[in-house]
């Protein structure tokens, strides 16, 4: 089955878009993406793959595509973990839970995060415990965290605040521009269901949060409001 998800993928190969996506996903030394192998998929093209095995697809061979060095393999099995996920009973989404955090590590660009962190974490934990979202926020680890913050969105979804602010504070030093990123738009996902609540929180922290984050957080506001926090 990995050989079949792999041939798929690979005869839709576009060289003129992978300087593209070199580029964009910062592959060179010393930058996050640094080694990370492309084909140049369209995310349509990849969707379509997935779509198409993601009922055959057994956990082995999603494994396989996981531990590939191209993109677009590890992109196809998070799309086959979402598809299955999506059809799956309570004993099946527990096993694919586990499985997904079980590779963390591997999930190791902020696309990949953000189209399987809030549909598979976000809403398992919907009803459960969430203490494993706080330990990948204080990770060591840049994908984990972004992990454990975007997860939140599955919980912002429902109308459910508390994790994604909390997390969120915990974030607020971070170095990293893709957590800067990510706690913004998760509090800009916040305030498009409670205005106040996210005004409260950056009222609370605005010394602490990078000028990112609040960028992010405050895009849907009013522009005389906006303006008025840039200032602060």
């Amino acid at each position: 089955m990995y050989k079949k998800i792999s041939s798929d993928l690979k005869k839709l190969k576009n060289p003129e878009k992978i300087k593209v996506y070199e580029w964009f996903f910062k592959t060179g030394p010393g930058q996050y993406g640094e080694g990370d192998v492309f084909l140049g998929l369209t995310s349509a093209e990849v969707k379509n793959i997935a779509k198409k095995y993601f009922k055959e697809a057994e956990f082995k061979t999603i494994q396989k595509l996981l531990d590939s060095k191209i993109h677009e393999e590890r992109t196809a099995a998070l799309r086959i973990l979402v598809y299955k996920y999506e059809k799956a009973d309570e004993k099946l989404k527990k096993q694919i839970y586990t499985f997904y955090l079980k590779n963390a590590k591997k999930i190791n660009n902020w696309d990949l995060v953000d189209v399987s962190a809030p549909n598979i974490v976000g809403d398992y934990l919907l009803d459960k415990d969430r203490k494993n979202l706080y330990k990948l926020a204080v990770s060591k680890n840049l994908w984990e965290k972004r992990i454990a913050i975007i997860s939140t969105f599955g919980f912002i979804r429902n109308n459910q605040f508390e994790d994604a602010l909390k997390i969120s504070e915990m974030l607020l030093n971070d170095k990293h521009d893709l957590i800067h990123k990510a706690v913004g738009w998760m509090l800009r996902e916040v305030g498009k269901r409670d205005e106040k609540l996210l005004e409260k929180f950056l009222n609370k922290n605005i010394r602490q949060l990078p000028r990112t984050t609040l960028r992010y957080a405050i895009e849907k506001f009013p522009e005389k409001k906006r303006k008025e926090y840039l200032k602060k």
